[in-house]
């Protein structure tokens, strides 16, 4: 690299790649198990399929690799979402459970910054795709 070069480091690197994402979905996906409002809308027995394909989401989304795309094609994230009723209980539930899992991860790993970035992210992805009433 000369002098007048510069490198960008990715938000999936900043944050860890891999193993910070694989953390943050395996806690989401404890804790939907858990939950008597989200659980219900999962319809496979085993949440295994549906923790791989957010990881797969999520880490292409801040900067890793592109493999949810290259499996599922375009996210497209409201109309996969569309054959479930989300509204506000759905919504908060899923919020909450996404925040538990954030929180998990240690501030020597997630700064404040990322930590804001993403629960930003999270909180618009969770409004955006509610499509009940209240």
């Amino acid at each position: 690299m000369t002098s007048g070069e510069q490198t960008t480091t990715s938000f999936y690197d900043a944050v860890g790649g891999a193993e910070t994402f694989r953390r943050i979905v395996s806690v989401f996906y404890r804790e939907v198990a858990a939950d008597e409002i989200l659980r219900p809308l999962y319809p496979e027995e085993d949440l295994g399929p549906a923790e791989r394909r957010l990881r797969m989401f999520l880490e292409q989304y801040w900067g890793g690799p592109r493999t949810y795309s290259d499996e599922r094609g375009h996210p497209r994230l409201r109309m996969r979402h569309h054959p479930f009723v989300v509204g506000p209980l759905e919504r908060d539930a899923w919020m909450r459970c996404m925040r538990i899992a954030v929180g998990e991860i240690e501030p020597s790993i997630l700064d404040d910054e990322h930590r804001k970035a993403l629960l930003d992210y999270f909180h618009m992805a969770a409004h955006s795709l509610q499509n009940a009433p209240g």
